[in-house]
């Protein structure tokens, strides 16, 4: 065990992006406590589903008239997952903690801006 004189006075931190990274959108999350008492979360994004097919007339002068999809009663919208996590309970409470810096942070500047536009977190999110 190392003496408390024999402790380092800094550690730091190196960030490496992986070339794979993107950056994803986020429309929702959804997600709960696994069996092994960890935190899933699955972040996706929304978008309305796309059809099937598509047909054109062709009309007898061989030009192509309107595009048509099928019609349907029924409304789709695709939820993506395009993003997972795991977390503990350690993490999980430092992510909320963080976040709530952020949101903060994020207020106090557009409180200070009247003329940005205000931001409402959460307030078209329903789940």
């Amino acid at each position: 065990m190392k003496k408390r004189n024999d402790l380092p006075q800094k550690i730091r931190y190196i960030y490496h992006l992986d070339p794979g990274a993107h950056l994803n959108p986020v429309h929702g999350v959804w997600g709960g406590i696994n069996g092994q008492g960890e935190i899933e979360i699955n972040f996706y994004t929304e978008s309305e589903k796309f059809p099937e097919y598509s047909e054109q007339i062709v009309s007898p002068d061989g030009s192509l008239q309107h595009e048509m999809i099928p019609q349907t009663n029924v409304h789709y919208v695709v939820r993506n997952i395009s993003n997972r996590l795991l977390l503990n309970a350690q993490t999980a409470q430092a992510f909320v903690e963080w976040l709530e810096e952020q949101l903060n942070e994020l207020e106090m500047d557009v409180e200070s801006d009247e003329s940005a536009p205000v931001f409402n977190p959460g307030s078209n999110i329903k789940q």
